[in-house]
């Protein structure tokens, strides 16, 4: 199937790596064009020249390094964009981090950080990037939020923001429908990816996790970034031209929700 995305113009944040640098993959893969952006210099370099491989034209892909957790860096990477691609159609809102534990050991300080790293930078991205889509006559917002943001599981402090990440998304759909503006939340399930959290916790404990996936996975196996990209790509494209304000889950059978 032809997903319809040539030279349509796309923003993943975070995605040096993980499920972002899926996204992008896919979305190149596709024919799009792509700005990736993460702090990290070196880890960014290595994301754009793997996307490179991928792409149909080196000029396809774009790196800009910057702090999501700020303003100035948010618009770094809307304003990188739009030199180097002359609008946006999609944004992908993948950067996300959360620390702390039980409500007693969570310092105000990580409860912030979660916010900073994860809901806020979607909340301003999002903000920034509506006009560019309505010069565009429309586009795709994405949340890459979790099955935890929609039934209890995973850190406290995660849990929250990617519970807020599915709300926003499903207000945005509301608001911006008007505009032609498409508006959705991914929730993967456990995703294991090199330099990831499972991925660290496998090799630190591996009989511990064996039974993780026994006990909690149907396929008896972690999923992969890539089968998430596979869904993001999807939904930022016209053949999902009916499906905003959802939340899709993408977790092998994981989650425990009805809905």
């Amino acid at each position: 199937m032809d997903l319809q995305l040539t030279n349509k113009v796309a923003i993943v944040t975070g995605s040096s790596r993980g499920l972002g640098l899926a996204s992008a993959k896919a979305l190149v893969g596709e024919g799009a064009r792509v700005c990736i952006c993460a702090r990290g210099s070196d880890a960014l370099a290595e994301a754009a020249s793997e996307l490179g491989e991928v792409a149909s034209s080196k000029k396809s892909v774009v790196a800009v390094e910057a702090d999501l957790c700020t303003m100035v860096g948010i618009k770094a990477v809307i304003d990188g964009t739009i030199e180097a691609f002359g609008g946006v159609d999609i944004l992908v809102n993948s950067v996300g981090k959360a620390g702390g534990g039980g409500l007693l050991e969570t310092t105000d300080a990580e409860w912030q950080a979660a916010l900073d790293h994860t809901l806020n930078p979607a909340i301003r991205a999002s903000r920034l990037v509506v006009p560019h889509l309505r010069q565009r006559g429309g586009g795709v917002i994405l949340m890459i939020a979790s099955i935890w943001g929609r039934e209890a599981g995973g850190r406290m402090t995660y849990n929250a923001v990617k519970a807020a990440e599915i709300s926003l998304a499903k207000s945005l759909a509301l608001q911006l429908a008007s505009d032609n503006v498409r508006v959705n939340s991914v929730a993967p399930g456990s995703i294991a990816f090199p330099g990831g959290s499972w991925a660290r916790r496998q090799a630190e404990d591996p009989d511990g996790i064996a039974e993780f996936v026994e006990r909690e996975l149907p396929f008896g196996r972690f999923g992969r970034a890539e089968e998430v990209g596979n869904v993001v790509a999807f939904l930022a494209s016209p053949r999902a031209s009916w499906i905003s304000g959802a939340c899709v889950t993408v977790d092998g059978g994981q989650s425990r929700s009805l809905i």
